[in-house]
């Protein structure tokens, strides 16, 4: 049985994160890998339902995700964790419950976000408008040293992932032959469109 491990996608809502997960699912699919994407709102629906949003309740809520992403890797499964999870601490206790595990902060600027958000709800909080609003009115603590950091303001999805990919096979998680096929696909894009 191949041994299961875990992207965990952290960074402000909007930045990207369930784009590159899907796109990340995708990848390990056709590696074949069992995979499965925890969704910070999809498991605040079903597994968090009553959390409200205080510093406890979005501790808890991470806490949680982790418990599951612990349960599906150890049985070999490919977890992509797609959650805002905006507390240092608890994403380093997470990193200890899981081992293999790769951070990646997807990262994006506020003006980006405001630009993306078609709710404005990056307006509103800004306004003063929303309040425990990560990244305006309440805390988000940056990772101090990623694994990777995607910036999602300066490159494609199709960069990110094939540098989350290249880092996971670096580790010895995921196949380094896929890693070279997407570097070399991205290549073949700058030279026929001139940027990546």
């Amino acid at each position: 049985m191949q041994q299961g491990f875990v992207i965990w996608l952290t960074g402000l809502s909007g930045a990207g994160k369930t784009t590159i997960a899907e796109s990340l699912e995708r990848e390990l699919r056709l590696e074949g890998r069992p995979v499965e994407v925890l969704d910070g709102d999809i498991v605040r629906e079903h597994l968090s339902k009553g959390l409200g949003f205080s510093r406890a309740d979005r501790d808890t809520n991470v806490r949680r995700i982790a418990f599951v992403a612990h349960l599906l890797s150890r049985n070999g499964v490919a977890v992509v964790v797609s959650a805002i999870s905006p507390y240092r601490s608890t994403r380093d206790e997470a990193r200890s419950i899981l081992g293999r595990f790769v951070e990646v902060y997807v990262k994006c600027n506020i003006e980006e976000l405001t630009r993306r958000d078609t709710k404005g709800l990056y307006a509103r909080a800004l306004r003063g408008e929303i309040a425990n609003f990560t990244g305006v009115s309440d805390p988000y603590e940056e990772p101090e040293s990623p694994e990777v950091v995607a910036d999602t303001s300066t490159e494609s999805v199709e960069l990110s992932v094939a540098r989350i990919w290249s880092t996971a096979a670096g580790l010895g998680y995921v196949d380094p032959i896929r890693a070279k096929q997407m570097e070399l696909t991205l290549d073949q894009r700058v030279l026929v469109g001139g940027h990546r």
